[in-house]
């Protein structure tokens, strides 16, 4: 498994409420039945202001490259970038691989370990 992290800056003159909202109801709905593994979306409070962060999923490198094909021709996914992209000053992508101890290592993601985020105190 492969965890891919997404970082976008937007323009200080974007609005972050306004990407947001363009994400959750047409991006995202978009994106999650074809790219699946969604592991989660977050904004920043400290540090660099107007930062996103998103990661997904995949089984490999090739599966992401076949996921990520098919989002790119769907028509409501181009509808959102058409709204998104000119707010997006910067992008950054990282694949990342689990460690051999992390609580996710294979998907569908199952977390059975003891004292992690995934389970309940």
């Amino acid at each position: 498994m492969i965890v891919e992290q997404r970082t976008y800056v937007l323009h200080t003159s974007a609005s972050m409420a306004d990407y947001l909202e363009a994400y959750e109801t047409i991006g995202l709905p978009a994106q999650k039945p074809i790219l699946g593994g969604f592991l989660g979306y977050f904004t920043t409070e400290f540090g660099r202001q107007n930062e996103l962060t998103h990661f997904w999923a995949y089984a490999d490198l090739e599966d992401r490259r076949r996921r990520r094909a098919e989002l790119a021709a769907n028509e409501q996914w181009q509808k959102c970038l058409a709204i998104i992209r000119p707010m997006i000053m910067t992008m950054e992508n990282k694949i990342m691989y689990p460690t051999s101890f992390s609580p996710i290592r294979s998907l569908p993601v199952r977390v059975a370990d003891a004292d992690t985020a995934f389970t309940a105190k």
